[in-house]
């Protein structure tokens, strides 16, 4: 049977996709790409471009709206489960790609666990990808955890006081999908003392990658789907000048 492989691209920088993710890609007959939206790219796929032969290999791009939950969406998932299962019946490997890593709030695992549900029966093979969070803390030059640091991944839309219960409990907090939110959580730190241990990262390894240690300058500005904020419980001042 052929088999469906959720390949992680890495967080934008083609120098950091791995060599068996380049390997799948540039061998899949099927390469299945989210995007956003229907008038924007895939993200994804701009990493990946230069792997792609378009003259032998079948390139979809689908949209997943852009929400929470929703009948929208779940119609997108349960249409794209449906259109993977339909190649791979039909004898064809299909490449599901992601930026970062799979596993990682990833589109992929909404239609995982679709085509689980549906056909058990199907092999897919996770090819892990360089995550967003590890290409951002190399980037800003600062460590996720230290000897016996705990460290906390999660959504920035956590509803506030499990947001500050976790910024409290945690010796580092990687808050994803901060873009809508920043306004919101930025006096949070400042209350709690966190805003100088704190650091925004935006879209990295791409040529539009941005790493900003005074984060009070984002305050009011529209800020970037593809970023993040990195929160230490110690002044980041000891290893960065800001």
């Amino acid at each position: 049977m052929a088999v469906i492989y959720a390949v992680g691209v890495g967080p934008g920088d083609p120098e950091l996709i791995t060599r068996k993710a380049e390997r799948i890609i540039s061998s899949a007959p099927v390469i299945y790409a989210p995007t956003g939206a229907a008038d924007a790219a895939s993200y994804a796929l701009s990493i990946v471009e230069h792997l792609l032969d378009r003259s032998k290999q079948q390139v979809l791009s689908r949209v997943f709206p852009m929400m929470k939950r929703g009948a929208e969406l779940e119609a997108a998932w349960q249409e794209a489960a449906a259109e993977v299962i339909s190649l791979i019946d039909g004898g064809s490997d299909v490449a599901f790609i992601t930026i970062g890593d799979p596993c990682l709030y990833s589109t992929f695992l909404y239609i995982y666990r679709i085509i689980q549900e549906k056909r058990a029966d199907i092999p897919i093979e996770i090819i892990p990808g360089i995550s967003s969070i590890n290409a951002s803390a190399a980037a800003a030059g600062i460590p996720l955890g230290i000897a016996g640091e705990r460290i906390a991944i999660l959504p920035a839309t956590y509803e506030d006081e499990e947001l500050k219960k976790t910024l409290l409990e945690f010796d580092t907090v990687v808050l994803m999908k901060v873009s809508r939110v920043f306004d919101r959580i930025y006096p949070m730190l400042v209350e709690l003392g966190l805003d100088k241990g704190s650091v925004f990262v935006r879209r990295v390894g791409s040529p539009q990658e941005e790493i900003v240690f005074d984060i009070s300058t984002l305050v009011g500005k529209e800020l970037d789907y593809l970023s993040m904020l990195i929160v230490k419980r110690w002044n980041l001042s000891m290893i960065k000048s800001i």
